[in-house]
């Protein structure tokens, strides 16, 4: 399952196929035999031979290309099994900085060298300057092939990434800092356990948001995270805020055989994410002051680096870094127990303050609630200008749009037409929630662009809640979630494919 196959028309030039590898979680004892979990780290070396006009790419530290198409790989830092990656196609490079080059087919080469010219320095620069050391030499951008399940992932030196973050205009560089940010957190400190995935989003996440404040401001950052605090909502809404998965502290139980136990990449979802995110926000705002806790990051790094840990050691070592807090008790306020924190499902007890964030946040929800009148006025709609709003105020608009549709009659007919910047847009993001839009308000005559979507890409992040939205919805709407999953399942990861069918109540192949 962790070798991916694809065939020439599963890639972007449609030419020659293409191989890679996906090793999160547990995936990797497919392709070598290893410890397969996270709580071991080595180095590795490997020889690739590949056929003439391809290329094969790794997550290492140093690469040579040999005669007769041998490639030579070495990573000589230790790492955990999951960040060991290849990647064999046609593929072709262009520099972006002093140490970063984007790896693409040839087809979207120059739209890669673009999109990311100059901005990969910059990021890496403020995450040194928060973090400490970049230690991994070179971080390049592979982008996939389109069926690539997922927006990123930090395989180290070598991020392979979704095409659709190609928006251009540089708007999803989101992404690239969340993956960046890995290079701190999760790579060079990792969750010892998938029990504790955690470890690896909370902080990512946070790290993240830090480069980006550095980088957008506080209002823009706010804005993305609000963004970030609704997926979260979502998610708890759909599974139930007291389900297991809700917890940080996940305990994936093993099966009643040696062979039967549970995947941890069933146990993906928004919790590690979002609610992590609070739980380190949390732990900067016991701190009270952002230069000590930006510290302590660094102090953390450097403490943990390469190895493998449990939270109770992350926490362990906060309260001895920070010894005013521990003598406080800060661990066992009531109701904000690092225990409660951990082990009990639900909303996340804290959530940090993202009214910077209002200026951008504040016309987008009045524009919705315009919007969401039984009578549409006119020329309070036209006085917004939304031309000059960047992606993630666009995306918050939509999703107040979405939670309060399906909208009176008429009303996102008019919106379509009004926005063509939204509805027209090929932005990922703006796509994922206009079709979210067309189906929850049940507006056939732009099913279509739901088809659309989801022949272009294969991302879950994008794929899964189009396929619940349809299967939720009308007659129609479910003929369309069939119609499009039967032409579009052989470019699915068998992941995606799988979750997919599960949605539509088909059988699993085992």
């Amino acid at each position: 399952p962790q070798v991916c196959w694809l065939a020439p028309e599963q890639t972007a030039g449609k030419q020659k196929p293409y191989m890679y590898t996906q090793g999160q979680a547990v995936l990797n004892r497919s392709f070598f035999p290893g410890f397969d979990t996270p709580s071991v780290k080595c180095t590795y070396s490997a020889t690739v031979k590949v056929p003439e006009g391809f290329t094969a790419v790794m997550s290492a530290t140093s690469w040579e290309r040999q005669e007769d198409n041998t490639f030579v790989f070495k990573m000589s830092q230790p790492i955990p099994s999951y960040l060991i990656a290849l990647a064999v196609g046609d593929i072709v490079s262009a520099d972006v900085g002093p140490r970063s080059r984007v790896w693409a087919e040839p087809c979207l080469i120059e739209a890669a060298k673009k999109e990311y010219d100059g901005v990969i320095e910059e990021f890496l620069a403020v995450g040194e300057k928060l973090f400490g050391p970049y230690v991994w030499g070179r971080y390049d951008i592979l982008f996939m092939p389109p069926s690539f399940p997922f927006g990123g992932m930090e395989n180290p030196c070598l991020t392979f990434v979704t095409p659709c973050l190609l928006a251009g205009d540089r708007s999803l560089a989101d992404v690239i800092i969340h993956e960046i940010s890995h290079s701190w957190f999760g790579n060079l400190v990792t969750n010892a356990s998938w029990g504790e995935f955690w470890l690896n989003e909370g902080f990512t996440m946070y790290a993240q948001r830090r480069i980006s404040t550095e980088v957008y401001g506080l209002a823009y950052t706010c804005l993305e995270a609000a963004t970030g605090r609704a997926l979260l909502r979502q998610h708890m809404d759909n599974t139930g805020e007291d389900h297991p998965l809700n917890k940080l502290r996940v305990v994936i139980e093993p099966g009643f055989s040696l062979f039967l136990g549970v995947n941890p990449d069933d146990t993906y979802n928004e919790t590690p994410y979002e609610k992590g995110y609070c739980f380190v926000s949390y732990l900067a705002h016991l701190v009270g002051d952002q230069s000590k806790f930006d510290a302590f990051l660094q102090a953390y790094v450097n403490r943990f680096k390469f190895q493998s840990i449990t939270a109770d050691d992350a926490l362990g070592f906060f309260l001895e870094y920070f010894p005013e807090l521990k003598e406080k008790g800060v661990d066992s306020i009531p109701g904000l127990e690092f225990d409660r924190w951990l082990n009990t499902p639900g909303w996340p007890p804290y959530l940090p303050d993202l009214s910077p964030g209002e200026q951008l946040m504040k016309p987008a929800d009045e524009l919705a609630a315009l919007w969401a009148a039984d009578g549409l006025n006119m020329e309070a709609i036209e006085a917004v200008d939304v031309t000059a709003w960047r992606t993630y105020q666009l995306v918050y608009f939509l999703d107040q749009v979405l939670q309060k549709s399906p909208l009176p009659k008429g009303n996102v007919e008019r919106l379509s037409e009004m926005y063509p910047k939204i509805s027209k847009a090929q932005n990922a993001e703006l796509r994922l929630r206009w079709c979210q839009i067309v189906l929850k308000n049940n507006l056939e005559a732009e099913y279509s662009k739901v088809k659309d979507f989801l022949h272009s890409q294969g991302k879950q992040k994008y794929t899964l809640p189009l396929y619940r939205a349809m299967w939720g919805g009308s007659e129609s709407a479910r003929a369309l979630a069939m119609e499009t999953f039967s032409a579009t399942a052989p470019q699915l990861h068998v992941n995606v494919q799988n979750y997919v069918k599960k949605i539509l109540g088909l059988e699993v192949a085992q």
